[in-house]
């Protein structure tokens, strides 16, 4: 397995993210503050932040990362806090590009019926990194690629009125 170094700043208190185990895909992001966010509430407790239900809100992490070129970071909901708190990274998976230089932020969802407290230090999230490639354009004349659209159906829709079965193969 490739080893892949990443640069790292952490605010004041903020443990250096971790993989839970060898064969971990993703490490875990925990909770370090809550980001305001305009008309979403989110509670400040003695514990730490409660999540209304049906709310969203931003925390914070206190992490700040500097990936290589053609790298990319995936913010995801960690299954255990999804089944037993209902409470989910709303635009999983969120993404952190490479030239990205602020504060990693969660957005976070409580989907559950009761207001669920993250606190300080909790994990909240897993963070993926992954290769991509970067796409080119060919540009084509619209009738061009109308014409190959309209074949490409009229193609499928005869296959899949002989056999609809056979749609795909």
């Amino acid at each position: 397995m490739e080893k892949l170094l990443i640069k790292i700043v952490l605010k004041n208190g903020v443990a250096t993210p971790k993989y839970a185990t060898e064969l971990s895909a993703g490490f875990d992001l925990t909770a370090y503050s809550v980001i305001p966010i305009p008309n979403q509430p989110a509670h400040i407790t003695h514990d730490g932040f409660s999540i209304p239900p049906q709310s969203r809100i931003l925390v914070g992490t206190g992490l700040f990362i500097e990936l290589p070129k053609g790298k990319v970071l995936d913010i995801r909901t960690r299954s255990g806090m999804a089944l037993k708190e209902g409470v989910f990274v709303l635009n999983s998976p969120g993404t952190i590009d490479a030239d990205y230089r602020g504060e990693i932020g969660v957005i976070l969802i409580n989907l559950n019926k009761v207001d669920v407290t993250i606190t300080p230090g909790e994990r909240i999230a897993q963070m993926v990194i992954s290769k991509f490639e970067k796409a080119t354009d060919e540009e084509k004349k619209q009738q061009d690629v109308m014409s190959n659209s309209t074949t490409f159906f009229k193609d499928g829709m005869k296959k899949l009125m002989k056999n609809p079965l056979a749609v795909g193969s």
